[in-house]
């Protein structure tokens, strides 16, 4: 299963704000409006331009939300938390051709707040997840000591570690050394 570039780009976004969570077993990786600024620019969220401290607050508390979508103990229980989020959205669909993307969808209000349009944008990528059928893509890393989220997006569902953290190659050198000391004995 692919999803369009704006929904993977959405879903990237998604990921990467909650993992910005202490939760995510790092420190705060959005402590200040600079950080704030960074995370929009770095992640080419459109139409955001003066951020306020309440937009920062307001972006720490969406994330808990997106992270419980990930969480979720099946379909039905995520599809009632991303509703939840919809619910809350401000939505505006609209089509748009912008940096060198063909045609696609905006859902959030032109000139919303930051956290407005990760809401909405990010329910809706969430969304089309839940609606197709693949909600088993939405994952909490496997290693045991990360809290940090994924979207497995491998055409055979294999991918159990983030990124970020090398927590699969760890986990994979931890499992040959015991096998040699298994083996040794």
């Amino acid at each position: 299963m692919t999803f369009s570039h704006d929904v993977e780009h959405s879903l990237g976004v998604v990921v990467d704000l909650v993992n910005s969570d202490p939760e995510s077993g790092g420190g705060e990786q959005l402590p200040d409006l600079a950080a704030l600024r960074a995370f929009v620019d770095n992640h080419r969220i459109s139409d955001v331009n003066t951020l306020t401290e309440a937009d920062l607050r307001a972006v720490h508390a969406l994330r808990p939300r997106l992270r419980a979508v990930f969480r979720a103990d099946g379909t039905a229980a995520a599809a009632a938390l991303v509703n939840e989020l919809l619910r809350d959205a401000t939505m505006c669909p609209r089509l748009t051709d912008h940096d060198g993307y063909d045609w696609h969808i905006h859902y959030f209000a032109p000139g919303s707040a930051p956290a407005d349009h990760l809401l909405t944008d990010g329910g809706m990528a969430l969304s089309f997840v839940v609606v197709a059928g693949e909600h088993e893509r939405l994952q909490v890393c496997s290693a045991p000591d990360c809290r940090r989220v994924l979207v497995d997006l491998s055409r055979n569902r294999s991918k159990r570690y983030c990124d970020s953290r090398t927590c699969g190659n760890r986990l994979h050198v931890a499992a040959y050394r015991e096998r040699q000391r298994a083996a040794a004995v």
